[in-house]
């Protein structure tokens, strides 16, 4: 066997050098081969010794940047390598190699070669680039230019197909101008200085000059018919090329006089034309006299016809967009109602995807005794079906908000209607109906994310709201039934209602979203207002897809006032719902100064809740509100579906049951009971005796 790895047989060991067969980096650094290594997904760039001299690069000055190796190699070349690695990676391939020129420290000129391979993930995405860098000035010494005439044709071509390739990701106007505005995009055409003119009203608008900024007194806007190329070229619909000083002179006189001390010797303009007609002009400026050739002019009009259909697509999709935004704001409150005791702060955010809109709104609603609802909520899809049922869902539940309704029973009607609606759709949505007075918010979950508490420390948490089916789907399933989570506002404490826009990012769940969103609060600024659009930045700054709309409502401190009323709707088996509204009673009766005979009304509320609980098969509701007049009066009510009225009972041998109604009769100073349709209503009334304020008032 012979192994055709090893040396041959025949040498003895003994005569062989030390550390032979040479390492592989030692052979490459001998002849001047230095490699790179560049992971595409931190955008780090890795160079050898070897390379970092043939690319006539400090190692002080490399910090594993590629934008470190700016300035070393001419414009023409670093665009020409741009756009073919660029190319290489679009278009699968899984090598390229070039000769492009480095510039040496005395201004010269030398051949440098680079080869390198491109891995790929499962997907076929470009994750990293590995290869090698080696002097090819001697390989070239006899060329006077490795790039043969049909070379340079390709080299301008590809220019020609990478800036269409690049254009293709602007959506809007305003990509296209940030694009030209990039110092890199004037260096990728190969030109020292860029203009770019938009067709407004009449009027060329300068919208973009680059790499700097050479504002020239009264170009900003001018007109078609005065003397300058741009003017021209929109015009006669053709292009204008400039080939020396004093053909610019000749011919604009007025504006050679301005740029004279610029440098610009020759330039190139083009008319931007979509559907026959004008929509503006770009013009590419040189500090260095030049003839263009016939292949170069068609090449920039082929540019300036991508140029402008790239244009005309943005334009679109701004027109578009606008006329979408504007449907959908058209739907949403024109302003929130002032509230006193509390301070409210809305934003809504549209995804820049075209005409294509979203379903998600926010609403306010005003409701007597010092209580506000606040609505949240999301319709599925984006287009303006969406859009139409998120209005029509925004309408009724505003609707049956403002009828007295319980939160639960705003959410279940609300289901009930878009079931019934004609619509496919479902919707998740959050309700919060806050007393203001007391500082007690009821919250129902359809589907919806948990809200987010911000604490006058500056702290933040989810909130754990316990939640039903999204609207639609549990009128569709028959499960309407909500359950409501009771929480205290305290005085300058923040509830923040919003939908998944808002934490929703590629490559995180939700969990983490939610997190991220808690840091920004947290970190966030006071001011309701400021901290609203802070939030919203977050959302353009990681580039969400999705629509956001985001309520915030802060509490201010506020004095109890009559009318007050908060329910909790408790279903058979349901501790946790039996537990918030114990809650909901006793912070309620602290509030509203009842404390003396707190320990009776919550006594006789758990009575009458337990006794609807275990004597009907269904749930039960219970209500409590303050009573204003001359004497002040606190109310409870336990509804349930059951139509047979309770009847005072001896207690048993036991001594359990049978006291529920005696200790409502001993403790309550009036109580009766209400026919409900199917159902019936006991209630009680407690008389609350005069506090501080009422007697020094009386005193006085």
């Amino acid at each position: 066997m012979v192994d055709r790895g090893a040396s041959p047989a025949a040498v003895p060991d003994a005569s062989l050098p030390d550390e032979w067969p040479a390492r592989p980096e030692v052979g490459l650094a001998l002849n001047r081969v230095g490699s790179f290594d560049w992971d595409l997904d931190s955008s780090r760039l890795h160079l050898d010794a070897v390379a970092l001299d043939l690319l006539n690069v400090p190692p002080e000055e490399f910090d594993g940047r590629v934008s470190d190796l700016g300035g070393h190699l001419p414009r023409a070349d670093a665009a020409r390598l741009d756009g073919l690695i660029a190319r290489a990676m679009k278009d699968g391939s899984e090598t390229y190699g070039t000769y492009y020129r480095v510039r040496a420290d005395d201004g010269t000129l030398r051949w440098t070669y680079s080869q390198g391979r491109i891995l790929r993930d499962g997907d076929g995405r470009p994750r990293r680039i590995i290869g090698i860098i080696r002097d090819a000035t001697e390989e070239l010494r006899h060329a006077a230019d490795p790039r043969e005439p049909q070379q340079e044709h390709r080299d301008q071509t590809s220019v020609v197909e990478t800036t269409t390739a690049a254009l293709a990701h602007a959506r809007t106007v305003q990509d296209v101008i940030d694009f030209f505005k990039d110092s890199r995009a004037v260096r990728h055409l190969g030109a020292d200085l860029l203009v770019l003119g938009l067709l407004e009203s009449g009027r060329i608008h300068m919208v973009a000059e680059g790499p700097e900024e050479h504002y020239i007194p009264g170009t900003r806007y001018t007109r078609i018919d005065d003397n300058f190329p741009m003017s021209e070229v929109i015009r006669t619909l053709s292009p204008r090329f400039i080939e020396s000083p004093e053909e610019f002179a000749r011919s604009y006189p007025w504006l050679w006089e301005n740029i004279e001390d610029i440098g610009i010797c020759s330039a190139a303009y083009l008319p931007l034309i979509a559907q026959a007609r004008p929509i503006g002009a770009l013009g590419l400026l040189y500090r260095e006299g030049r003839g263009f050739t016939r292949q170069e002019r068609n090449l920039f009009i082929a540019l300036g016809s991508s140029l402008a259909q790239s244009l005309a697509r943005a334009m679109l999709f701004d027109q578009e967009h606008d006329l979408a935004e504007g449907l959908q704001q058209s739907m949403l409150p024109r302003r929130i109602p002032d509230v006193p005791g509390a301070q409210i702060a809305v934003r809504y955010r549209s995804a820049r995807m075209g005409r294509d809109i979203g379903g998600d709104w926010y609403d306010a609603v005003p409701l007597p005794g010092g209580r506000v609802g606040a609505v949240i909520g999301d319709v599925q899809g984006h287009d303006t079906h969406a859009a139409a049922v998120m209005g029509q869902l925004r309408i009724v539940l505003r609707a049956y908000a403002s009828e007295g309704h319980a939160p639960a029973t705003v959410m279940a009607r609300a289901s009930t209607f878009l079931h019934e609606l004609d619509t496919d759709r479902f919707a998740t949505c959050a309700y919060a109906e806050a007393d203001l007075s007391t500082g007690l918010v009821q919250i129902v979950r359809a589907g919806h994310i948990d809200p987010l508490l911000r604490h006058n420390d500056g702290t933040c948490r989810r909130l754990p709201v316990a939640g039903g089916l999204p609207l639609g789907l549990s009128a569709e399933f028959g499960r309407l039934d909500y359950p409501v989570t009771t929480v205290e506002l305290d005085p300058g404490e923040t509830l923040l209602l919003f939908t998944d826009g808002l934490v929703e990012q590629p490559g995180s769940d939700l969990d983490e979203g939610m997190r991220l969103l808690a840091d920004t609060v947290r970190e966030g600024p006071y001011d309701l207002h400021e901290l609203a659009d802070r939030l919203c930045d977050v959302v353009e700054e990681r580039m969400g897809e999705d629509d956001t709309a985001v309520l915030l409502l802060r509490r201010h401190g506020a004095t109890a006032r009559g009318g007050s009323r908060l329910q909790q709707h408790i279903a058979p088996a349901d501790p946790e719902a039996l537990q918030a509204a114990r809650h909901m009673i006793r912070a309620a009766v602290r509030s509203w100064g009842a404390r003396e005979r707190s320990d009776e009304i919550e006594l006789v509320a758990d009575e009458l809740v337990t006794n609807a609980l275990l004597h009907t098969d269904g749930p039960a509701v219970v209500t409590i509100r303050m009573i204003s007049g001359p004497e002040r009066r606190v109310r409870v009510e336990v509804e349930d579906k059951s139509s047979a009225l309770p009847r005072r009972r001896e207690p048993g041998e036991s001594g359990v049951s049978g006291r529920g109604l005696l200790l409502v009769d001993r403790l309550a100073d009036v109580w009766g009971v209400e026919s409900r349709g199917t159902g019936k209503s006991v209630w009680c009334e407690f008389v609350l005796p005069e506090g501080k304020e009422e007697r020094e008032a009386e005193a006085g």
